[in-house]
């Protein structure tokens, strides 16, 4: 007995996808899709934007975006990562056909994107050189910390760092006070 042959999808095809709650993203042709998130992602996810933006308001070496959102690299990539920090001068266009340089990503995990951010996703990152890619675990209260080069992530259990180039003191963000209880 035969399978049926998995279905190809482009951007535009997910695009064209209905506005159902769910996310849907697109990885070399893969579809991926996630169900709406748990109201603890969004806090996790909402309190690392708050700061991401205070210190680039601070620092304007990029600016800080939440999807959702349409990032792509190719007629088979589309993503939506929860946070991204765009090049300021892509970010001034206002326009996601031109945001292709991200400074960093982030991801908050849930039990339906587990897979797509630590395996899919990660490994489009890196291949599109995504500078730094943070995988944030709200309920083991840590955060995988990727690089372009890294084999394996750096697992951070104190403090969130991010070092963009330019003359600027880093991000810190103590994991202590991201997980804090509400």
């Amino acid at each position: 007995m035969g399978m049926a042959a998995p279905v190809y999808y482009s951007a535009e095809d997910v695009r064209a996808l209905p506005d159902d709650g769910n996310r849907y993203e697109t990885v070399h042709g893969e579809l991926l899709v996630t169900p709406a998130p748990k109201a603890w992602h969004q806090e996790v996810l909402a309190r690392v934007f708050v700061a991401l933006r205070a210190y680039l308001e601070a620092n304007p070496v990029g600016l800080a975006l939440a999807s959702p959102a349409d990032i792509s690299w190719g007629p088979d990539i589309l993503v939506q990562p929860d946070i991204f920090v765009v090049a300021p001068e892509e970010g001034r266009t206002l326009d996601w056909a031109r945001m292709r340089t991200l400074l960093l990503a982030v991801e908050v995990l849930s039990t339906s994107t587990a897979r797509y951010d630590r395996f899919t996703k990660r490994r489009l990152y890196q291949e599109v050189g995504v500078a730094m890619y943070w995988v944030i675990d709200p309920d083991r209260h840590e955060v995988e910390v990727w690089t372009p080069d890294a084999a394996v992530p750096l697992a951070e259990r104190d403090v969130l760092r991010w070092a963009p180039a330019g003359p600027v003191a880093p991000f810190e963000m103590a994991l202590e006070k991201l997980f804090r209880p509400l």
